[in-house]
């Protein structure tokens, strides 16, 4: 079959064609923007990729059109295709359809941690050798890709909230119909989308009544929008998870044995199963952590299996990945762009790294965080940083410095390259900056390590 993708270099999509491709079909693609790394994953494939979209693009007359969310009606591409009354589907639907169906579904749904906790999961379960297929939105380290179809009877995805296509405004994760599932927190967020945590709430409550009853649903035991969920009705056993010393009716817990979560001890039923030691760092990391054994204790993995391959665990790209180290300032990219996600990745840098200097450097990019819906979040969830930088980007709709100003250590810079100057002069050998964005953030990380590079060279510095 010759599928043809519409927004193809997305994380979600560009898994799905490059299954589609391990499935033996000819797939072509159309993006916007394509850029590395997921274009570089999808040539690889030999997946063919059409830049911008245009009613040629489709001119070779697909058997199949699939449909990426950020796809809206006057669209030329989607318009041809609709005036050509060619066959087209969402990427969710055509993943059940060909993928998901007959095999036991492991999903990782919530607000934060989803790509980490189903990396997690996968590598386990991989190492377990099961054999899993997944998708991830992003890139596991210990993979090298975002998505595969595997053998084996197991498959995990990342369970997104986000609608599905234009003709469908149901969140994505509803057709999936997992077996497993980890719902790993729950805030408000995607608010061009919802008007609020209840709408929120709602969809989790449909991904709730897809489960079976001889399923297992894995939640946070103090996370109170996620008990309100649960009682909104379920059907399925439910396993609790919590920070030892906190909800003790809770199956599952878990204790740092060092103050950045780089040891993890991991405790069930009362009893210590064993230790994680690895590089991440953070204790949102452990919660991750203890989500991913509990879910496969599920599926037959004992606890002790499941933390020996977490100790040999990676972490996945743009998640407090290292991306240089010059003059011994190291230079981070994370993908946080929540409040609450950019308060846990410093924080738990800052347990790891003591008194040395944090430098933040934060886009707020998201269509949540443009709207301003965080916007008096933003100053406190910046506190773990000696300074911040903050890019105002054109077309930010709400007044960010106001918002700011109880935060003396945060600057707000409109720039791009009086932003990458600031850096440069503030830095000094010993620094961590860490570079945050749900974009490329105009590859400011290179820039800044470039720069970095230039006047060590110039100081006679190796």
């Amino acid at each position: 079959m010759n599928i043809h993708i519409l927004g193809i270099c997305g994380t979600f999509m560009g898994g799905l064609a490059i299954i589609a491709r391990q499935l033996g079909h000819q797939v072509t693609g159309s993006d916007q923007n394509v850029y590395p790394p997921m274009s570089l994953q999808l040539q690889e494939q030999g997946i063919t990729l059409m830049e911008g979209y245009r009613a040629e693009n489709i001119a070779h007359t697909p058997d199949l059109v699939v449909v990426g969310n950020a796809i809206s009606r006057g669209n030329p591409e989607i318009e041809a295709v609709l005036n050509q009354g060619l066959a087209y589907t969402s990427g969710p639907q055509w993943l059940f359809n060909h993928v998901l169906k007959g095999h036991w579904i492991m999903a990782v749904a919530g607000t934060h941690g989803k790509t980490t906790t189903a990396s997690m999961l996968a590598w386990i379960l991989d190492q377990a050798g099961y054999e899993p297929g997944f998708l991830i939105g992003g890139v596991p380290l210990n993979f090298g890709q975002s998505a595969r179809l595997g053998s084996g009877q197991y498959f995990v995805i990342e369970a997104d909230e986000y609608d599905t296509a234009f003709f469908d405004k149901r969140s994505k994760f509803v057709h999936y119909h997992p077996r497993t599932a980890i719902l790993n927190n729950l805030e408000y967020d995607h608010a061009d989308i919802f008007p609020d945590l209840a709408a929120i709430q709602r969809q989790f409550h449909h991904l709730i009544r897809s489960i079976p009853g001889n399923g297992r649903i894995v939640v946070p035991a103090t996370d109170q929008a996620i008990q309100e969920v649960l009682q909104m009705g379920c059907w399925t056993p439910v396993e609790r998870l919590a920070e030892q010393g906190q909800a003790p009716e809770a199956e599952w817990h878990y204790t740092l044995l060092e103050p950045d979560a780089s040891r993890i001890a991991i405790i069930q039923d009362g009893k210590g199963r064993g230790v994680i030691e690895w590089s991440l760092s953070g204790q949102h990391n452990a919660r991750n952590a203890l989500a991913a054994v509990a879910a496969a204790h599920h599926a037959g993995i004992q606890a002790d299996q499941s933390i020996a391959a977490l100790s040999r665990f990676r972490n996945v790209r743009r998640r407090m990945e290292l991306r240089a180290e010059i003059n011994q300032v190291r230079i981070f990219d994370d993908f946080a762009h929540h409040p609450t996600a950019i308060a846990t990745t410093l924080a738990g840098l800052r347990a790891r790294v003591g008194g040395q200097r944090i430098i933040a450097l934060l886009e707020p990019r998201s269509n949540t965080m443009k709207m301003g819906v965080h916007a008096d979040e933003l100053a406190a969830s910046l506190s773990s940083a000696d300074r911040a930088y903050v890019y105002r980007a054109p077309g930010l709709g709400w007044d960010i410095n106001g918002s700011l100003a109880a935060n003396t250590a945060v600057q707000v810079v409109a720039d791009m390259e009086d932003l990458i100057q600031t850096v440069v002069q503030d830095t000094r050998p010993g620094d961590h900056i860490v570079i945050m964005s749900n974009g490329d953030f105009g590859h400011i990380h290179d820039r800044i390590a470039d720069r970095l590079t230039l006047l060590a060279g110039e100081s006679g510095v190796s």
